[in-house]
């Protein structure tokens, strides 16, 4: 294959910039492009032998570091990287299944595999020898070099295949998007780097924007504090609103930021301007899917529309908006209702899976989830619309509140001025927390036991 049909790892010939920071012995100390070439090529070196002919590796690293480590290794050996957007035992089961054949590359103890699932440890690469490496290598752009895996809320997790050529101008374009395209940051990021989101904005952009992420995952507010003074400035923030909210309320301080990215769930306009006006940098949120990629983007203290990504094109078809271009892989039908703008932007009126009716009303669960929210004093919270059981002629909604201070008859109250009662969720529990898995989303199974819970006290 000629020249033309490569694109290298790296956006530049640089070897010796930095590609991460990590924490080791209480300091934290940069890895070079040229390291993680060395480390990486040695790792595929030990991994060769134990895998099979078109099998994958299942990268299950939490350190971001080690999953770059993981990925860079599959590229030298041609083997997709698999994603997984959870590592419970039932969906590696299935992966195991899809995949035969396929290494699981752990960096730590997550619990036993399925049988199927052949365990790679991630070994001691302290060998590598990074003063040998003097060049990058060459994709080709029609290699499918990672598999992402939907959530499986709505079913069985479905594969999306990703081209390196796709990703590279994906990255491209939301490092457009973000700024890093004119000046790269250091990223500190709460999501994973398997998660689409966590995989487009934490980890393509150390290869292909010049921007070193953070090779932790910091989830409570110290750590993510912590992760942040540990980095130089330019900093970058990639999170969610739980993330984000969760951090504001901790009420510590917080080292000087340059920007903040959300995505995952709508942002709160009221939650937006209070994270700018605290940490004192402008705050952007990303529209995209695991099928997708990120589509667009937005500054919601400024704007409520969706401007797209350079190249991203939505078209409509019988009623059924597609998003195509540029790295979009494919026409990928969208799950959400799109009001499309005269200039080219849109506005977001909620999923077609989120419009509910009860006694003949309908509305949606993220309009119900944003009034609630907008509650003060109200740090999260959920409505659920359970499914209906046999003999029951209406079926009532049920929210879960994380409140400090409030009464579920202050909610209530609070409520009635601005939702119909119809509404009104029966039953509302207070909790000190809700279930939110790692990048800040309540599965319907987490909301399911909720109100199991709630019913049977």
């Amino acid at each position: 294959m000629n020249s033309a049909c490569r694109l290298p790892l790296f956006s530049s010939d640089d070897l010796d910039l930095p590609v991460a920071w990590r924490d080791e012995g209480g300091r934290a100390v940069s890895r070079s492009r040229r390291r993680l070439l060395a480390e990486a090529a040695l790792l595929a070196e030990k991994m060769s032998p134990h895998l099979a002919p078109g099998a994958g590796i299942v990268n299950l690293c939490n350190d971001r570091y080690h999953f770059a480590l993981g990925f860079v290794a599959g590229l030298l050996l041609d083997a997709v990287s698999l994603q997984p957007a959870s590592h419970a035992h039932e969906t590696l089961a299935e992966i195991a299944a899809d995949y035969p054949g396929s290494l699981c590359l752990r960096d730590g103890a997550d619990g036993p595999l399925p049988s199927a699932l052949h365990d790679f440890p991630l070994p001691d690469l302290s060998l590598a020898q990074p003063d040998g490496i003097t060049q990058q290598p060459e994709i080709p752009v029609d290699q499918v070099v990672a598999i992402l895996f939907t959530s499986g809320s709505t079913g069985r997790p479905q594969a999306q295949r990703k081209t390196w050529g796709k990703l590279v101008a994906n990255v491209q374009a939301g490092a457009q998007a973000l700024g890093l395209a004119q000046m790269p940051q250091h990223i500190v990021a709460t999501v994973p780097a398997q998660h689409s989101y966590g995989f487009e904005s934490s980890f393509l952009p150390a290869l292909q924007a010049a921007s070193p992420f953070w090779a932790g995952k910091p989830f409570y507010p110290q750590d993510i504090t912590a992760a942040l003074a540990a980095v130089p400035r330019p900093r970058l923030l990639v999170t969610t609103p739980f993330h984000l909210a969760t951090l504001l309320d901790a009420g510590i301080d917080i080292p000087a930021l340059d920007g903040i990215v959300s995505a995952t769930a709508p942002l709160a306009p009221e939650l937006a301007a209070r994270a700018e006006a605290a940490l004192g940098a402008p705050l952007l949120e990303i529209y995209g899917s695991t099928e997708s990629g990120q589509l667009a983007s937005r500054r919601p203290t400024q704007d409520t529309a969706w401007t797209l990504l350079a190249g991203v094109r939505l078209e409509d078809a019988a009623g059924q908006i597609l998003a195509s271009g540029r790295h979009v892989e494919g026409r990928v039908p969208l799950g959400d209702r799109i009001e499309r703008l005269a200039d080219g932007r849109f506005e977001l009126l909620g999923r077609h899976a989120d419009i509910i009716n009860v006694a003949g009303k309908r509305t949606s669960l993220a309009w119900l989830n944003h009034q609630i929210s907008a509650i003060p004093g109200v740090r999260d919270a959920a409505f659920y619309l359970p499914a209906g059981r046999p003999g029951q002629h209406v079926v009532r909604l049920a929210a879960f509140v994380v409140a400090p201070g409030l009464s579920s008859q202050d909610l209530l109250a609070a409520l009635r001025q601005r939702i119909d009662a119809v509404f009104l969720p029966r039953p509302l529990r207070l909790l000190d927390v809700l279930p939110r898995n790692s990048t800040g989303k309540l599965t319907q199974q987490a909301l399911e036991t909720l109100y199991q819970q709630a019913m049977h006290e």
